[in-house]
């Protein structure tokens, strides 16, 4: 069983998590400077077995496509490219900077650290897996 990688891709910063082989646990994984990320993500293919990539789509409230979306749709159709055997799967990305901020918050993470972009884009990517990970679940009970 594979584990399911998720983007949160920025301008400046991606953030990572991974799933648990089972599918169950959504967690951090790692958010390293935009340059670096494809990098990042061929060395952990290379490394754990990766079954689907979850990227978020940045969407306005009114479901079109977000300004930041031109940034990704190139990164996105090259991960398409990279790694034609592994599904990439698009999930609704809004509101997950604020449920991250949120989550810092009721963490209890001081003022000082909750500044910390860094960790807001790795919580954010975290939040975006576990959105996949419940439709995963859903799917599998109506099946």
């Amino acid at each position: 069983m594979g584990r399911v990688l998720a983007i949160d891709y920025g301008q400046k910063r991606v953030g990572f998590a991974v799933s648990d082989p089972d599918k169950i646990i959504a967690q951090g994984l790692d958010t390293v400077h935009v340059t670096q990320a494809f990098d990042f993500i061929q060395n952990y293919i290379s490394i754990e077995q990766v079954e689907t990539i979850v990227v978020g789509n940045p969407k306005r409230l009114d479901n079109t496509q977000s300004e930041s979306a031109r940034f990704i749709e190139p990164f996105v159709n090259r991960l398409k490219k990279a790694f034609p055997s592994i599904p990439i799967v698009r999930i609704d990305e809004r509101f997950t900077s604020k449920i991250a901020f949120q989550t810092m918050l009721d963490g209890g993470l001081k003022k000082k650290e909750r500044q910390n972009k860094a960790l807001v884009d790795k919580i954010s990517a975290t939040v975006i897996l576990q959105s996949y990970l419940q439709q995963l679940e859903i799917e599998k009970q109506r099946n």
